[in-house]
């Protein structure tokens, strides 16, 4: 079914990686790779979001950013983004692709889009590190 997920999110070097990592943790047979629809091109994992997945049992010190590509998102099975926009996003890069892209929160209540820690508070960073870690647990189940 969903043998392989793509994960977006703007430079792949906040939420995309954290994600990634934790459907990889939890689904060791499927394919999940992530990348960015803006991606900071060869950037590492952002340190606080690195240092958040490592707290969390999840190491991000081989991640690199890259760019989304057309090849990236017709090979994946499903593709998860952070919101409504980067949905729209998807759809112009690859009409092909409307249909198997979700958001990551799509089965929490209100349906939430992952907001976009960059640059911003450690606080910020706790919050969405535990809205993707909700959000994946609540995929789990649909993935299996």
């Amino acid at each position: 079914m969903f043998d392989h997920i793509l994960v977006l999110c703007v430079g792949n070097i906040c939420r995309s990686p954290v994600a990634e990592a934790l459907l990889k943790k939890n689904l060791p047979d499927k394919a999940v790779e992530s990348a960015g629809l803006g991606a900071l091109v060869d950037h590492g994992a952002d340190a606080t979001a690195s240092g958040l997945a490592g707290q969390a049992g999840l190491d991000l010190s081989q991640h690199r950013a890259r760019q989304v590509t057309i090849d990236h998102l017709r090979r994946a099975d499903l593709v998860l983004v952070m919101s409504e926009g980067q949905r729209a996003q998807v759809r112009t890069l690859d009409p092909t692709a409307a249909g198997k892209t979700m958001l990551l929160c799509h089965w929490l209540p209100g349906k939430p889009d992952v907001p976009d820690p960059y640059k911003k508070s450690r606080e910020a960073f706790v919050h969405v590190h535990h809205l993707l870690e909700e959000a994946v647990h609540a995929w789990l189940p649909r993935l299996k």
